[in-house]
């Protein structure tokens, strides 16, 4: 399972399509602004919403595929009846012919848009969890402190680390980063946790720090960070255990699943 934006560069190194973005929306749509879909000759990757719209837009870009002149500026959609979609608002669409050369920027622009995760830990829940969410709309920046247990080839969306100590790289997080902690070791795990705690009262700025484990571990790892000087309401913005409740299974692709849940509805 690849995410889009695999897919995309992937077929791009053999043929040209058209990369149909959403640049603005009106009222009630299916899509909101940066999304997007490349139209191939045959076949799609990505969607800006599906129905009549997206039909349209297929047959639009398709056409200068076949010969037909670029389409110049942005393109007004109304999502009324003449579209026969019921969502009533307006969705503005550009369109650019793209090709192995565009290869490059499309991957740092389509990433860099995404909202940033940190995942640190490459062992098995973390390597599961990294490939469910290279299928989803974050950008993983992917943590260790160990050589060699990245996997060789990665997901567009996925930047692997070696940092020692594991914790120092904390610091360096993309603001409005959710972080994952995930680690090897407990000693690491604490680490990590305390490194968050320290930029969480510096910045404000990492909305979600989710630890694995079970309430025994927490439990312990309060009593240690009480003594580190952390108060209650500080130790309260890590979540632990992690995972949205309910998702049974202690196999690493069934954390994977209720962790990427849990991650999604912190999004708001």
């Amino acid at each position: 399972m690849i995410g889009a934006v695999d897919e995309l560069l992937a077929r791009l190194a053999h043929e040209n399509a058209v990369l149909v973005r959403v640049t603005s929306t009106q009222g009630s749509a299916p899509r909101e602004a940066g999304t997007w879909m490349a139209v191939w000759a045959n076949g799609l990757t990505g969607t800006i919403g599906g129905g009549q719209l997206e039909f349209q837009a297929t047959e639009e870009a398709r056409a200068v595929l076949a010969g037909a002149p670029p389409i110049d500026g942005v393109r007004r959609y109304p999502l009324g009846p003449s579209l026969g979609q019921c969502c009533g608002g307006v969705m503005f669409l550009s369109y650019q012919v793209i090709g192995v050369d565009d290869a490059p920027a499309l991957r740092r622009e389509l990433v860099a848009h995404l909202p940033p995760v940190a995942l640190f830990g490459g062992g098995h829940v973390g390597a599961a969890l990294g490939r469910l969410l290279a299928t989803l709309p974050f950008s993983v920046r992917w943590i260790d402190s160990r050589d060699g247990v990245f996997p060789a080839a990665l997901p567009a969306q996925i930047d692997a680390e070696h940092s020692e100590p594991v914790q120092d790289a904390v610091a360096q997080l993309a603001p409005n980063s959710r972080v994952l902690i995930m680690s090897f070791s407990h000693a690491e795990d604490l680490d990590i946790v305390i490194a968050c705690l320290k930029r969480v009262r510096e910045r404000n700025d990492l909305p979600y720090v989710g630890l694995i484990g079970s309430k025994t571990k927490w439990a312990t790892f309060r009593h240690r960070l009480e003594a580190r000087g952390f108060t209650d309401a500080e130790m309260d913005r890590i979540t632990c255990p992690i995972g949205t409740p309910g998702i049974h299974g202690k196999e690493p692709e069934v954390i994977a699943v209720a962790v990427a849940a849990q991650l999604l509805q912190s999004m708001g």
